[in-house]
């Protein structure tokens, strides 16, 4: 048997009549750019996360980028972010002209709202918050430490869609939350997409004006901005999975709920949620000390797998200016040398997840 990290194509074949009617209306109507398709979207979107608006965008890194903009952060400021976290997160700092402050992640992968404070410096603006792999970060202490400073909190929800902390769902704790649609997300575009959503009218109305050229009116520039703008397709195609992605959600939930309860493999540590948070399973990621072995063990039994991810942000080569080198952040460099994602998808067969567990339960480094 052979199973993919992610089969895009089944996520299509659970709707695919209401997939093709969305695209086809949208084709036909002839308005493919900031048309009623990304209207209705950025209505339904702010509906589903419980924010007065949502700003759609080109995609999640346009979305942490612009939103670190409209809150003018820039030289000479620091952004606290997680040293375990894709590079976006980071990129969208220093896109700004601001330095990124690394923080450890916690047992559950995300940043370590534990060790936040140590890192919060007279220059510090705001704290960018990752809520990894599906999971929410503990938002009751960030946001604690933040009133307390006064900074501002940009969440990172590109892999959290629906997940909660505490009864509140992510994206809604700070001032802005930026999200992905990219193809693979839970909530995922057929190519990329992004938004944010505030409660903050003057911040949404700022980064409307970013994501097309820093204009409310055609040719009248107020402020400079750039072209990151969600297109019609896109969202009349989002328009349909978020209106199933509840559904879509609860079938990860179970995924997962079998490899808790079935994977016994003394070799393999599994992912524990925190109490309080609600996981939504964007990955499925276990802990291994043995991890390349066991990734090409089964990459042997047909079973793909990924790293998220091999290299840590403060080890990337274009960041090598900031001065970090290897034993900077150990939990971090750890988890990149010893994490792996398992098959989760959508539309994922009960054989073929039988087939992973018992994959996983014989291995023997």
């Amino acid at each position: 048997m052979n199973i993919n990290l992610a089969v895009l194509g089944r996520q299509y074949e659970l709707h695919a009549a209401e997939y093709e009617e969305a695209a086809l209306r949208s084709l036909r109507s002839g308005w493919y750019i900031m048309g009623p398709e990304l209207e209705a979207f950025e209505q339904e979107f702010a509906a589903y996360t419980g924010a007065c608006y949502a700003v759609g965008l080109n995609s999640g890194l346009d979305a942490l980028t612009l939103s670190a903009a409209a809150l003018d952060i820039g030289v000479g400021d620091e952004v606290i972010v997680p040293a375990n976290t894709y590079i976006a997160t980071v990129l969208a700092v220093t896109a700004n002209g601001a330095t990124p402050v690394f923080v450890e992640p916690d047992e559950y992968y995300n940043l370590d709202a534990e060790r936040l404070e140590d890192a919060v410096t007279v220059r510090t603006r705001a704290i960018m918050p990752v809520h990894l792999y599906g999971q929410a970060v503990n938002m009751e202490l960030v946001m604690e430490i933040a009133g307390r400073h006064r900074l501002a909190v940009i969440e990172d929800c590109a892999q959290s869609h629906g997940a909660h902390f505490g009864g509140t769902m992510t994206g809604r704790f700070g001032d802005i939350g930026c999200f992905s649609f990219y193809p693979t997300k839970n909530l995922g575009a057929f190519g990329d997409a992004g938004a944010i959503v505030t409660d903050d009218a003057a911040l949404a109305e700022k980064i409307r004006m970013l994501r097309n050229y820093g204009s409310k009116e055609k040719y009248h520039n107020e402020i400079c901005g750039v072209n990151s703008r969600l297109d019609e397709i896109q969202a009349a195609l989002l328009r349909v999975k978020l209106g199933h992605l509840p559904e879509l959600i609860e079938e990860r939930k179970k995924i997962a709920a079998h490899y808790m309860a079935e994977i016994r493999n003394p070799h393999i540590v599994l992912s524990e949620t925190r109490n309080g948070a609600g996981h939504v399973y964007h990955q499925f990621v276990v802990l291994t000390a043995a991890r390349d072995h066991f990734k090409n063990y089964l990459a042997e039994n047909g079973i793909e797998t990924v790293i998220h991810y091999p290299i840590p942000p403060h080890l990337a080569e274009c960041y090598v200016n900031l001065g970090y080198g290897r034993g900077s952040f150990p939990v971090a460099e750890r988890y990149a040398d010893e994490v792996l994602s398992l098959p989760m998808f959508n539309g994922m067969r009960a054989d073929e997840i039988a087939y992973v567990i018992d994959t996983v339960n014989s291995y023997c480094p």
